[in-house]
């Protein structure tokens, strides 16, 4: 191959540059001349915002830092790719970018909407012109791509999360008078993240009180006695609940105080609120005191709190999936497979794209223990190898370093 380009889209994670790097290092270690970087994703290819990533990568320290790095280095976008039949001349305009640039194959690291991305460029070419590759390296704290046993991003989400609800649960504790805190995790379709709370409890930490997921409908009444049996006890507790938790009729619990009606360019409801409703709720029906709080996009760029099993996947993805271009496979997405939990193990593999864009994992019912809003030991089972280890940052004037793209 001559020339080579990488993108990186959706929301970023604190190890979505690992994957970058990755890329970078495979394909000039397989004799690529050039490996171009996509400023802000597809659309920044569109407007031809693309960069020579030797400027940035030929640095062995600047690499150290990249894998250090939260969010995109290369800048991210939300851009939904219309279909070819509907806007051929935006298709028209992406192969002629990468005609220019002499791109035999395309890279792009992320989740459902950006591997939906993957699946119509692929498809697209293979019609029309065939001789160009597009690759998708999975990406998303969200954990909720198909065929992979996980997604890069979500270890070291798992990681804050549960590093951060431990801390909560101890600082609930301090005053005798006791404070009921509702927190946020992000998690639309699938708890996967919320689940990360359930490794808190252990024998250094009663855990968190209740885990509520989008698998299962909320019943608001079942709910509020359960609360209620931890209020008549007289303690402090955490609960943690995903973003996108409905009630039975479908609406998301944030609808029920008329939040979460704007929507995203995928025509997804933005959600915003269920922490502060829930705990409005709890404080108004029992009088005792709450607080809530949304974890946001802390939970995605906390590099501080990487996983190191999640560096080393992610870089891995990142350059199988260029060895899969060398082997002349496109429209495919490289994977994980899990062989072992005791010890962990992955091997690397790849599945069409086809059978993962726009499909959605959610945990297993059987993983979860609706009538206590807790899950069971197997989940626990797969989410902890995910959060082992950690990665150094590099330190300067006593905060960690970044490496960032010049304007």
């Amino acid at each position: 191959m001559k020339n080579v380009i990488v993108g990186q889209s959706g929301g970023p994670t604190s190890v979505i540059n690992a994957s970058l790097l990755g890329v970078y290092k495979q394909a000039k270690k397989l004799g690529a001349e050039k490996v171009y970087g996509m400023v802000y994703g597809i659309q920044g290819l569109l407007e031809g915002n693309i960069i020579d990533l030797d400027e940035y990568l030929l640095d062995k320290r600047n690499q150290e830092l990249l894998r250090r790095t939260p969010s995109a280095f290369l800048g991210s976008c939300r851009f939904k790719l219309p279909e070819p039949a509907l806007d051929e001349k935006t298709y028209q305009k992406i192969f002629d970018v990468l005609r220019d640039y002499e791109i035999d194959a395309f890279f792009y690291i992320g989740g459902n909407d950006s591997m939906d991305t993957i699946k119509k460029l692929s498809s697209y070419s293979s019609m029309i012109y065939g001789d160009r590759l597009f690759i998708g390296v999975p990406k998303t704290i969200d954990n909720d791509l198909a065929i992979t046993d996980h997604t890069p991003g979500y270890g070291s989400a798992c990681k804050y999360i549960a590093t951060t609800l431990k801390e909560l649960v101890r600082d609930g504790l301090v005053y005798q008078n006791p404070v009921i805190s509702v927190v946020e995790v992000m998690g639309r379709d699938a708890g996967w993240l919320t689940a990360s709370a359930s490794l808190v409890k252990s024998d250094d930490c009663e855990g968190v009180a209740m885990i509520l997921l989008p698998e299962l409908p909320v019943d608001i009444d079942h709910f509020l006695n359960k609360v209620g049996e931890i209020v008549r006890q007289g303690k402090s507790a955490v609960i943690a609940v995903s973003e996108g938790i409905k009630v039975a009729d479908g609406r998301y619990v944030c609808q029920l105080a008329d939040e979460g009606t704007q929507k995203d360019p995928f025509g997804h409801v933005r959600l915003a609120g269920t922490s502060r409703f829930l705990a409005d709720l709890i404080a108004k029906t029992f009088g005792c005191r709450t607080k809530s709080m949304e974890l946001s996009f802390m939970q995605r760029s906390a590099s501080h709190c990487q996983s190191l099993v999640d560096v080393v996947e992610a870089e891995e993805l990142g350059s199988y999936a260029v060895q899969l271009a060398y082997e002349d496979k496109s429209g495919v997405v490289a994977t994980l497979v899990r062989t072992g939990n005791h010890p962990y193990s992955c091997k690397l593999d790849y599945s069409a794209v086809h059978h993962i864009a726009n499909a959605v994992k959610k945990i297993p019912l059987e993983w979860i223990d609706g009538e206590n809003y807790q899950v069971k030991q197997e989940l626990v089972d797969y989410i902890r190898p995910l959060v082992e280890g950690y990665l150094e940052p590099i330190w300067e004037n006593g905060l960690a370093k970044h490496l960032i793209l010049k304007k």
